[in-house]
């Protein structure tokens, strides 16, 4: 049998990818939304195992969410590499749950795509999702969604002429799509000249159930585009029993061999209530050429498959079990830790205070956008175990830190060391579900000066939080959580990140309180 990837290719909140190759190296970047640093950029040479290599938008002057909405932030990045040059196209959204939307494009670039990126230039705000391309003739173009507070909302896909020389744009937008599916006008949006065609990948009918991707052609840039005899060319809408659910947003790539795949985001929804926890992920299926001038699945249809071929030569490695150990030493944290909206600063954040701890000093509440001391790292498994190790002395209810499993500010699971109304150090259970707070169990009154062990438990459908004072000995604390309730499907507004698991500390009375964590384990049973 020749050698298949295994989908998905990057488990975990990894949506929107967008995928370049450079010689024998390819690249694939993906959305963050408000963690930050934003964009996660992998490398590969074989299309089945992905490292991190970039979190290119590390700096507030590229990248400032503070205050934005749940989900919003950095949608679908576009990662291109022209003439010895990587550039990167984002949007930072602000608001977004209403009729308005504030979606503002940027452009920044690199030589060595492990950075430095550059700082961004503005390029426009009709709505988001840019791409640039980068045409034969040396022309450039974005093509966008315009985002629209009258009418439709999805107002179709814009074209305009990008100048690198002024780093600005020119000359007309034009609407070059209008959406073939009756949801509007498509969003993810990517072109490619082939063949003497301009080929146009679009994501439509959502990123929900309904999501799919879309193909057309013109011979000239700005259309008209006719539609591939099979549309959708890709989607799961309707067959709800396959593994991969909610296909679309696509980009393409070629190997030097010349042949071609095709990425795109997908979800994994669990029983009953499928309910997506590892959120969107990123998925790779093999495609083909026929002789009508058209790309298609090789494994026929227009269904994703859990197994693709892989490219010519190509004998990939199974995919990484992704288990591993955080032990805390001065310098820099983890690239697989982020935090939300900003970068925590030395008033949030040590790893020198105290060497061989992690050390996060208690600002905003878990519901605030603007100041939050947290780290946390992808859930990239349907189970896993995360334990730490906490010194923490509360001197008030309002003081808390321990370890997090977040979907997002109106919904997560906290197993947290604060001071309870007797005056005592105790552990304790906080659920944020639907921005609603409660308290599912009495908190355990624990020693002062002592270092206290937390430990979730996450097993499909179910999370269990434990606690030990001798990192020996886990007692259960509170009952089981219904761990699905951390997916897009469950949240209120109907979001776009995956659950993370990770570190917190909140100080809502003086905005000092310092919590030591020892370490940060996370280890994955297989699926």
């Amino acid at each position: 049998m020749e050698p298949q990837i295994t989908n998905p290719i990057l488990p975990g909140f990894n949506p929107d990818p967008s995928i370049i190759r450079v010689g024998e190296d390819y690249y694939l970047a993906t959305s963050t939304f408000e963690w930050f640093p934003g964009v996660q950029i992998y490398h590969s040479t074989d299309l089945q195992n992905w490292e991190p290599v970039a979190r290119p938008l590390n700096r507030l002057s590229q990248l400032d969410m503070k205050g934005c909405d749940i989900s919003a932030g950095v949608f679908a990045p576009c990662l291109s590499y022209c003439d010895g040059v990587f550039y990167l196209m984002y949007t930072n959204v602000r608001s977004h749950w209403y009729n308005f939307m504030d979606c503002h494009n940027y452009l920044v670039t690199a030589t060595d795509i492990r950075g430095e990126w550059s700082e961004p230039v503005y390029i426009h705000s009709a709505g988001f999702d840019p791409s640039l391309f980068h045409d034969d003739d040396g022309r450039k173009w974005v093509v966008s969604v315009m985002r629209q507070h009258r009418g439709m909302a999805m107002g179709g896909i814009c074209l305009q002429e990008y100048d690198p020389i002024g780093q600005q744009m020119k000359g007309p937008m034009e609407i070059i799509f209008q959406g073939s599916l009756g949801f509007g006008g498509g969003e993810g949006a990517h072109l490619y000249h082939l063949n003497g065609w301009y080929y146009l990948i679009t994501a439509e009918g959502g990123t929900e159930f309904g999501h799919a991707v879309t193909m057309s052609r013109s011979r000239t840039i700005a259309g008209p585009y006719e539609m591939h005899p099979q549309t959708p060319l890709l989607t799961s809408r309707d067959s709800l029993s396959l593994p991969i659910q909610r296909a679309g947003h696509a980009d393409l790539v070629c190997t030097p061999q010349n042949e071609w795949y095709m990425v795109f985001l997908g979800s994994r929804p669990l029983p009953p209530n499928r309910r997506s926890v590892l959120g969107r992920e990123s998925y790779i299926n093999k495609m083909e050429w026929h002789e009508d001038g058209w790309l298609y699945p090789v494994a026929g249809g227009h269904h994703p498959t859990l197994l693709t071929p892989a490219p010519k030569g190509c004998a990939p490695d199974p995919r990484k079990n992704r288990s591993k150990h955080y032990a805390f030493a001065p310098g820099e944290l983890d690239m697989d830790f982020l935090s939300l909206r900003i970068p925590l600063d030395e008033t949030m954040l040590s790893l020198d205070a105290r060497p061989g701890y992690l050390r996060l000093i208690g600002k905003d509440s878990p519901n605030s956008r603007f100041e939050q001391s947290l780290v946390a790292r992808r859930q990239q498994a349907f189970s896993y175990t995360a334990t730490t190790c906490l010194e923490f002395e509360p001197q008030s209810v309002k003081q808390f830190a321990g370890l997090m499993a977040i979907y997002d500010s109106d919904d997560f699971y906290y197993l947290n060391v604060t001071q309870n109304e007797q005056g005592e150090k105790a552990v304790d259970v906080m659920v944020m579900e639907h921005a609603a707070l409660s308290f599912p169990c009495q908190s355990i009154p624990i020693p002062r000066d002592a270092p206290c062990w937390l430990q979730a438990r996450v097993r499909g459908t179910s999370l269990q939080f434990y606690y030990s004072l001798d990192g020996q000995t886990y007692r259960a604390i509170g009952p089981a959580l219904d761990q699905t309730k951390l997916s897009d499907e469950y949240s209120q507004q109907g979001a776009y990140t995956g659950a993370m698991v990770g570190l917190a500390c909140s100080d809502m009375l003086t905005r000092s309180a310092c919590a030591d964590f020892a370490f940060f384990d996370y280890q994955e049973l297989d699926d």
